[in-house]
């Protein structure tokens, strides 16, 4: 792997993380050296995140770690929609019902994992990128693929953005089933809807909850 995607990858991770919090500043020198690179592939590692919106320029102090506002939450939500539904509908046309039969009774079966320990929370997490791959194949649309994982690494932040809540994750669990069931009966309207739903739901979650940094 090249230094300048090693770089990438590390910083992409602490800030979806959260090891990086939002306001923190990247300076070249310690970021370079805490990575083991040179300067020049860490100011390419950079620019990548910032074309993603992960940092910004910050005046004269560099760079920085973005912030996410309420206001951010709610222009992510909107396009989320728009990709995540339209994916649905489309993977009900044209996708491999056994692989989201199975995909339903995981989702079904989730909750055994959300009410345990920290490990089986991150099976749970493994999951969803179970569905979210599952969606991205069954589409057969590269474009539209690509724009919902550009999508998921902001998405990722947000979810971390507080504790975990064993009741909606159990609730996500069940709407992440039907999901997968409209999927695999073939119903593209039903599959867009159920997206919709958990859409709205998460959304009315997240803000509920969100206290601003």
């Amino acid at each position: 792997m090249r230094a300048s995607d090693r770089a990438y990858t590390a910083l992409r991770d602490d800030i979806v993380q959260w090891r990086l919090q939002p306001g923190t500043l990247l300076a070249e020198v310690e970021q370079a050296e805490r990575l083991g690179v040179s300067r020049t592939p860490l100011r390419e590692a950079l620019g990548r995140l910032a074309a993603e919106g992960l940092t910004t320029a910050a005046g004269g102090r560099g760079v920085v770690v973005t912030d996410i506002s309420l206001e951010d939450i709610d222009e992510l939500f909107e396009l989320r929609e728009t990709l995540e539904g339209k994916a649905a509908a489309l993977a009900a046309q044209r996708g491999d019902a056994g692989t989201f039969r199975t995909l339903e009774a995981d989702f079904r079966a989730a909750p055994s994992l959300i009410s345990n320990s920290a490990p089986a929370l991150e099976d749970y997490y493994l999951l969803v990128e179970r569905l979210d791959s599952a969606l991205d194949t069954a589409i057969s649309n590269s474009y539209l693929a690509q724009a919902m994982r550009s999508l998921r690494v902001h998405l990722v932040r947000i979810r971390r953005m507080a504790a975990d809540d064993a009741a909606r994750l159990t609730a996500a669990a069940a709407e992440h089933a039907a999901i997968a069931e409209a999927i695999a009966i073939g119903n593209p309207g039903l599959a867009q809807a159920a997206t919709t739903l958990h859409l709205h739901r998460s959304l009315s979650h997240i803000k509920a909850t969100h206290t601003p940094r």
